[in-house]
């Protein structure tokens, strides 16, 4: 078969832990062909079909040079046995415009995954809306009045935006209230941006636990990304420590109900982020921590990944 991953440029790629190389790697290993793209390599024009600039590649087994490029045609997307959305956030504009695109290769032929419009459907702070009986108490909203009241009653908050990534931009703010006036103003921008407001959970120095789960079935261990010092955020990108860990019966229930019904709609992956056993995101963009957990406990997450996409791609 025949793949084109789009993602961000291959020479950001850090290979010791990327989840896109990973998938990359065993899709080489079983004798598959890769090819990778930017975004911004997509284009259409009337008349035609959805094509991309693209790169294709064979991984080398070695640094740095860990793939080679072996051609860079211009190839229409339903050429592709499946097509590959891995692009980081933020979710901007851009990011929409490319599920535009992809959404069209797919009218055209072009298989996609995760499907182009359950990527614009599921903002992967917004998406837990709909499943209030696995989260915490949250306001999402711009009012700076919402967020002062929602603190006086919950006394200990967290305040992110709806547009960050990696632990960007999050503050907790404590009984006392301290700067929560700065910070609204620095998150809301006087009332333009809307803010996520969560309760803050104790549990999180155990864990931000990841929990991935793949064609509706989620995978047997997750990675909990433990806070350092004095910081916060179980997020990796912020210092976080990964430990991976079996899933807990409570939060293989979580998973698999909520990826029973994701799965359906075009997610074949989701990870979702658990502090305790509250759902405090859904992400679908990039989902990441395949080689972290492999590399912990043998479970083979990318082959994993690999197996449902093949299913997903002779199902259809």
């Amino acid at each position: 078969m025949h793949f084109l991953y789009v993602a961000d440029p291959l020479e950001h790629f850090k290979t010791y832990k990327d989840t896109t190389f990973a998938m990359m790697r065993e899709a080489q290993r079983r004798g598959h062909r890769i090819a990778a793209c930017e975004p911004r390599d997509l284009h259409w024009r009337s008349g035609g079909v959805v094509e991309a600039h693209v790169r294709e590649i064979e991984l080398t087994g070695r640094e740095p040079d860990w793939f080679a490029q072996t051609g860079s045609p211009t190839v229409a997307l339903k050429t592709f046995d499946a097509v590959l959305m891995r692009k980081d956030p933020p979710f901007d504009a851009e990011y929409i415009y490319a599920t535009h695109l992809l959404e069209q290769a797919e009218r055209e032929g072009a298989r996609v995954f995760n499907k182009p419009r359950a990527l614009r459907d599921h903002p992967e702070k917004l998406a837990i809306m709909e499943w209030p009986q696995f989260t915490a108490p949250t306001l999402v909203t711009r009012s700076g009045e919402d967020i002062r009241r929602f603190h006086a009653e919950h006394r200990d908050i967290i305040l992110k935006p709806l547009d960050g990534m990696g632990g960007m931009g999050i503050f907790r703010v404590g009984p006392d209230g301290l700067n929560l006036g700065s910070i609204i103003e620095t998150l809301n921008k006087g009332g333009a941006e809307t803010v996520m407001i969560q309760r803050y959970l104790p549990e999180i120095v155990e864990g931000d636990k990841r929990v991935l789960v793949i064609g509706g079935e989620p995978v047997p261990y997750c990675l909990a990304r433990v806070p350092q010092g004095s910081d916060i955020r179980g997020n990796l990108a912020a210092g976080a420590k990964g430990v991976a860990r079996p899933l807990t019966e409570a939060d293989r229930h979580t998973a698999q109900t909520m990826g029973r019904a994701l799965a359906p709609r075009g997610l074949l992956l989701i990870g979702l982020d658990i502090i305790g056993t509250h759902v405090t995101e859904i992400n679908v963009t990039s989902p990441t921590c395949f080689q972290e957990i492999t590399e912990q406990t043998g479970c083979d997450v990318a082959a994993l990944y690999q197996d449902a996409l093949e299913q997903a791609l002779r199902a259809a």
